[in-house]
């Protein structure tokens, strides 16, 4: 097979200064991230000035259910980007090209199953988080129109995750830059002009992912490197198909079941009524935001470990990982000061209902002090998807993330009933007590026999 692996755009991680190599491929992933986020967002921008307080709820009350699906595709995607990522650093073509094949045959087949999947289990997924009636038919418009389109979303994320594999994270940038802007501009299109509502802002959303996930694929089929999207050469390699899922399947269980045991988290904050559950979706929108600088050095780490493990060279894998703990530190202390100051400022962008107000700087006040143990769980998880290892962060998340989670929301409920204070803090009992578990194992794993 002749094709060249390397081309100028692309990043060899296993060689050069660490620091600037992270920073040089988090700075577009960080980017791209943010104009990820404002998908969402700007949906709950636009409903919540524009459309009223009970479509902002809907919005919120939307996220996790989303995420349910969303995440576990997410999980597989990181699951091939670190095969692809190896194959890369070992100048592997032939694999490197039956990896990318396989990986974009898996995400077209995922796109039609989630699509089905999505749009069915809806009903049954807004009645298990006890949605409020006056918010569930918003929430199951919004979320029937969102999986009709949930293939877009999909064949982007995966398409960009091929491209950062070999450490370019700068073309994805471009094209999804170019899709959050048309999201903005048909937003206000479809609310402000057509008096679409809710239903505007979900068609707004898919026309905008299909785009992406377009640029994303012509990119890729016009591309002559191993890493091209070839239609003809499309198949699940059995081999390859394996490593994949040995990675990305415990991320995906571990991402998803986090996203869907939210769902709960949901239900009973649901029950504190539309006031309070459109705080709490000002809240969370916010919140992604100060989480992208340490999931996207998170990814950095992934990128470089993998990389570097691939060349076997585990001495720089661990700098390079350690690297990217201190920095995403110190990128989220600075947030988070940020954020306590002026989170009545950022909760009035989404809405000036003085109860909306109230619930929403609080949420955020509370749990930004916590977000700095964030950083341990995202780059420690991230450097042990790197070396091949999804099973060990697999298990602390699931077990602090969920299953403590859910132990603590269920008893101090129950013990401090009618108080949202305590059901928030739910959250960052989990980052700390994830943080603690993720560190522990890291620092005593024996790193040689990578």
């Amino acid at each position: 097979m002749q094709m060249k692996s390397k081309k100028s755009k692309d990043t060899d991680m296993t060689k050069g200064p660490i620091a600037r190599l992270l920073i040089i491929y988090a700075i577009p992933l960080l980017l791209g991230n943010l104009f990820q986020q404002l998908y969402n967002t700007v949906d709950s921008l636009v409903v919540g000035n524009f459309v009223g307080t009970e479509a902002l709820a809907a919005i919120g009350s939307t996220t996790s259910i989303c995420n349910t699906l969303v995440k576990f595709f997410n999980g597989v995607s990181i699951g091939a980007s670190v095969i692809i990522s190896q194959y890369y650093g070992a100048h592997d073509d032939d694999n490197l090209y039956r990896s990318v094949q396989t990986t974009l045959a898996l995400t077209f087949l995922c796109g039609l199953l989630f699509t089905v999947l999505g749009y069915a289990m809806t009903p049954f997924m807004l009645r298990l988080m006890a949605t409020p009636e006056d918010v569930l038919p918003l929430s199951s418009l919004y979320l029937k129109i969102y999986f009709l389109g949930i293939s877009g979303l999909l064949v982007y994320n995966m398409g960009s995750g091929i491209l950062r594999a070999v450490g370019d994270s700068r073309r994805p940038l471009m094209f999804l830059c170019f899709s959050s802007v048309l999201n903005i501009i048909l937003d206000l299109v479809f609310v402000l002009a057509f008096r679409l509502g809710i239903a505007g802002v979900a068609i707004a959303t898919i026309l905008s992912q299909f785009i992406s996930a377009f640029l994303i694929l012509l990119l890729l089929g016009r591309c002559r490197e191993s890493y091209r999207f070839d239609p003809k050469g499309l198949n699940l390699n059995p081999y390859i198909l394996k490593q994949i899922l040995i990675v990305g399947l415990p991320t995906g269980i571990q991402q998803s079941l986090t996203a869907f045991s939210n769902v709960f988290v949901h239900s009973y904050i649901n029950a504190f009524g539309s006031g309070c559950m459109a705080g709490w979706s000002c809240y969370s929108k916010i919140d992604q935001f100060v989480m992208l600088p340490m999931q996207s050095m998170g990814n950095a780490a992934t990128m470089f470990v993998g990389q570097n493990v691939g060349a076997k060279d585990v001495k720089r894998a661990k700098e390079g990982s350690l690297k990217a703990l201190l920095m995403s530190i110190l990128i989220t202390v600075c947030c988070c000061t940020a954020l306590w100051i002026f989170a009545p400022q950022l909760v009035t962008l989404f809405n000036r209902d003085e109860t909306v107000l109230k619930y929403g700087v609080l949420f955020l006040r509370l749990n930004c002090g916590f977000m700095v143990f964030c950083c341990f769980n995202q780059v420690l998880a991230g450097s042990l998807r790197g070396t091949g290892d999804a099973k060990t962060p697999m298990f602390y998340l699931l077990f602090s993330q969920v299953v403590c989670r859910q132990i603590y929301l269920f008893v101090i409920s129950r013990v401090f009933p009618g108080n949202p204070v305590v059901i928030s803090l739910g959250f960052p009992m989990g980052w700390l007590l994830c943080s603690i578990l993720m560190s522990t194992h890291y620092f005593r794993m024996d790193w040689e026999k990578w």
